[in-house]
């Protein structure tokens, strides 16, 4: 008994969507190896919203309003739209993120497309003509510098095009026709409106993208930190474990020395192996008491401003003077702290910053109150320039671009200190810089504690 099996065959639809999908992953293994920047699901989500828009106001306007429209040539338009948009849900999973190129080639479609049905219904007359905005706005914030200009010319000499040859405006009498001098003022709005989105939208944009970098350098310098700190104790571990078979070797070594006979062969060697071991002992003795990493004392709770002469005695400059003065206010005690990565990486850079640019000294000075505690750390060099005294803390802006310097250090210091309840100030004295930091009751010790206790835990 023969059974015949049922003939599949493929919808010139499902084929034709499959074969577009084919060519928009081809086109993106094109550019695979420039930055990426905009997720597919946003994009698409948001071009399926003004794709039902579009549909909507179409039939709306044709069958509600009773103004007639050639759908014929406007409804493909739609269509054609929406088996793009098909395509890249079918061809590409959610979580992929478009190339530059990619995206860029998108946003230029939705503009000629949306050119393409403001011909059809009165250009720059036709109200929905500020929606020409929408994909320029979207690429300034997504895609970089070049792309977005590109998206923004092409959508200004689109504006153009319309604005000259602007076909009649349908209406229910028939096309409707308005004045030359509206259609100047609706081209000039148009015009201008589209450059002021597209720069204050890739300006925002862009900072963002600035914050974001500068928070993952504050990161990685974290990480080091961590890293260091990681180090350490697994020094002093090793120093600790291996104590006791050195002390084994070198108590053998020293019977070997005292045994043999004078004149062996074997004297010459036992004493080299008895001074390697007292060598290796004297190494994982400096291992286990590091000055600048010692292990368990790292933890150790230490008053403000011994941390701050450690720091201060790390860079250190012959030609400058650093005093680190406890000036208590009202009896109040000097804070005990933990000198964890996060304290010591944010008040280096401060007290680095004010050591290399002094010219003499450098004031450190801690007062502690019943307000809180207050640190200030003065220079006697030239102080910040006051065309970037006001931006100070924003990321990437080097005041000292000679030095080499990305700019990070004051927005890591305050991106740091935050996190420990602080607040940071940063003006000019008469003889130089000034940082003051400040921070409520007890938030100091509170914040190093915890840390602590957070690093003991992993």
């Amino acid at each position: 008994m023969s059974t015949t099996q049922p003939v599949r065959t493929r919808r010139p639809g499902s084929a034709l969507v499959l074969r577009l999908g084919a060519s928009l992953r081809s086109l993106a293994a094109m550019f695979h190896r420039d930055q990426t920047h905009v997720s597919l699901h946003t994009l698409a989500l948001a071009r399926w919203v003004a794709i039902i828009g579009q549909a909507f106001t179409l039939l709306l306007v044709h069958f509600s309003l009773d103004i007639p429209l050639p759908l014929g040539a406007l409804l493909p338009a739609v269509g054609l739209s929406a088996l793009i948009n098909l395509a890249l849900s079918i061809g590409f999973k959610a979580t992929t993120r478009l190339p530059e190129p990619g995206a860029f080639v998108l946003h230029t479609y939705d503009v000629l497309q949306l050119g393409y049905l403001l011909a059809l219904t009165g250009g720059v007359q036709n109200p929905f003509a500020l929606l020409l905005m929408l994909p320029v706005a979207i690429a300034a914030s997504t895609l970089g510098r070049i792309w977005a200009v590109a998206v923004t010319l092409i959508t200004l000499v689109l504006i153009g095009l319309l604005a000259l040859f602007p076909g009649n405006l349908p209406w229910r009498s028939g096309g409707l026709s308005l004045p030359a001098l509206y259609i100047v003022g609706s081209w000039t709005a148009l015009t201008i409106g589209t450059v002021l989105v597209a720069a204050y939208a890739w300006t925002v944009a862009e900072d963002a993208r600035r914050r974001a970098s500068a928070l993952a350098a504050t990161q990685l310098a974290l990480a080091r930190e961590q890293q260091l700190s990681a180090l350490g104790g697994q020094a002093a571990a090793a120093a600790h474990l291996l104590g006791s078979p050195l002390t084994t070797i070198a108590v053998i070594a020293k019977e070997l020395v005292r045994e043999l006979p004078a004149g062996s062969p074997l004297t010459e060697e036992a004493q080299e192996l008895l001074g390697q071991a007292r060598r290796c002992r004297e190494i994982l003795q400096t291992l286990g008491r590091s000055p600048h990493d010692p292990g368990h004392e790292r933890f150790t709770r230490a008053p403000l401003s011994s941390l701050l002469d450690s720091l201060a005695q790390e860079f250190a400059r012959p030609e400058v003077t650093v005093t680190v003065t406890v000036l208590a206010v009202d009896g109040t005690p000097e804070p005990q702290v933990v000198p964890v990565p996060e304290l010591r990486h944010s008040l280096a850079n401060l007290i680095d910053n004010a050591i290399r640019f002094a010219r003499e000294s450098v004031k450190v000075t801690v007062r502690p109150s019943k307000a809180g505690v207050t640190l200030t750390i003065e220079d006697d060099g030239p102080g910040f320039s006051p065309e970037v005294l006001d931006w100070l803390g924003e990321p990437y802006l080097s005041t000292r671009s000679e030095e080499g310097g990305l700019g990070l250090g004051i927005f890591i210091a305050i991106t740091l200190l935050a996190r420990s309840g602080a607040t940071l100030h940063v003006h000019n004295n008469i003889r130089g810089a000034c940082v003051t930091v400040t921070w409520p009751p007890n938030s100091l010790e509170r914040a190093s504690e915890e840390a602590s206790h957070e690093r003991r835990g992993r």
